[in-house]
């Protein structure tokens, strides 16, 4: 059964793109952020009801069973698991969702001090309720269940619910302390794409000069991609490197990008990155990790919270310089980190130094442990 991809489908609605390029700024930011509210919280529902119609599909044939359920913790999945009778197990790709008093809520907009580092983490699941609303009626009329509160970090019983983060504890600020049943074990990579074959030209272009940059914004969206494909080619110049740019969602054109950029429309991650100097990306967590775990220096250019976290992460483990905000990204600032990225000796340094660490962490490996000993504790307890 297919289930509707929700607000995904926005990538597409140029209003949506020009509201999240506003940043919500001004009367008519405001007036945007009320518009794609209501518009995400339609899609939600679709992608929800979807889920509902096939947990009851699921239930009715009797070859069905279940040992855990792992979900996202944007979804409200524990009334499916509730439903179920089985654990559930939340992962959460970014540190919004479990306060700790080192650092506030990575998506408040603003500074706060420190005695409200924890009760900030209010923040993002205020975010969750604009954009999604709650989950209560889906409760009642998707899943049949009856109505009571919930917390989505709580099993039924009241215990908590076991949280799986998808990023190495290298990211985290020094002093960082969480609860025993929150694990942050590693960044969970795709198996090794050493076997992939590349494409003849891409091979060629690789071996006709010195290591390229890697550019490419991935699930960013721009509502003026020639202009970023513009930005990118003069930033290339300027800081007279070579570059393989990867289109992704940002809308970038092949066209007169000229003989010193590569244009590519999809490239295993895993595979480039150990064959380019720096990696210039929008923040996002698994193109974070997989640059790390390439040993590369970083050019980070942010537009959202946790691309801002990974970002000033970066900075700070020294692999990177500082952030580049969508306010001040021109071909010339571009440029400048390019630069810093590929001649600063002590971050290429850095880079290599934190290779082996993110390696071993398999946080992949970690994850299956635990989703395995949640399954055999519960078998565990039916046992008794």
């Amino acid at each position: 059964m297919r289930i509707h991809d929700g607000p995904n489908v926005l990538a597409d609605d140029k209003a949506v793109v020009n509201t999240l390029e506003r940043r919500f700024r001004g009367m008519r930011g405001k007036l945007g952020l009320v518009t794609m509210a209501r518009k995400t919280r339609r899609l939600v529902r679709a992608y929800l009801d979807d889920i509902a119609a096939m947990v009851h599909d699921s239930r009715a044939r009797d070859d069905a069973e279940f040992d855990v359920l792992v979900y996202h913790v944007s979804v409200p999945a524990h009334h499916v698991a509730e439903l179920l009778g089985i654990p559930s197990i939340v992962m959460c790709p970014q540190p919004y969702w479990v306060p700790t008093d080192v650092f506030p809520d990575p998506s408040m907009p603003y500074r706060v001090p420190g005695f409200l580092n924890r009760p900030s983490y209010i923040a993002s699941r205020a975010v969750l309720w604009v954009f999604a609303g709650g989950s209560a009626r889906w409760r009642e009329q998707g899943l049949g269940l009856e109505r009571r509160r919930t917390d989505r970090m709580r099993q039924p019983d009241g215990t908590p619910t076991t949280v799986l983060h998808a990023f190495s504890e290298l990211l985290l600020p020094a002093g960082t302390r969480y609860p025993e049943w929150v694990r942050t074990d590693g960044f969970w990579f795709l198996s090794s794409s050493d076997e992939w074959t590349p494409p003849e030209h891409l091979s060629t272009f690789l071996e006709a000069g010195p290591p390229p940059v890697y550019i490419g914004f991935a699930s960013s969206v721009t509502s003026d991609p020639a202009g970023l494909g513009r930005l990118v080619r003069d930033a290339v110049r300027k800081a007279g490197t070579r570059a393989v740019v990867v289109g992704g969602w940002s809308g970038l054109s092949a066209d007169d990008l000229g003989d010193d950029i590569m244009f590519l429309r999809e490239v295993p991650f895993s595979w480039l990155f150990e064959r380019v100097a720096a990696v210039v990306h929008h923040g996002g967590l698994g193109t974070t990790g997989t640059a790390l775990a390439a040993g590369r220096p970083q050019v980070v250019c942010p537009s959202f919270p946790d691309q801002w976290w990974s970002g000033r992460a970066m900075h700070r483990l020294g692999v990177a310089p500082a952030p580049i905000s969508d306010r001040e990204l021109s071909s010339s600032t571009l440029a400048a980190a390019i630069k810093r990225a590929t001649n600063d000796p002590g971050m290429a340094a850095r880079a290599k130094e934190l290779r082996d660490p993110i390696r071993s962490e398999d946080g992949t490996g970690a994850a299956v442990s635990v989703i395995e000993a949640v399954a055999e504790r519960r078998y565990a307890l039916e046992r008794r």
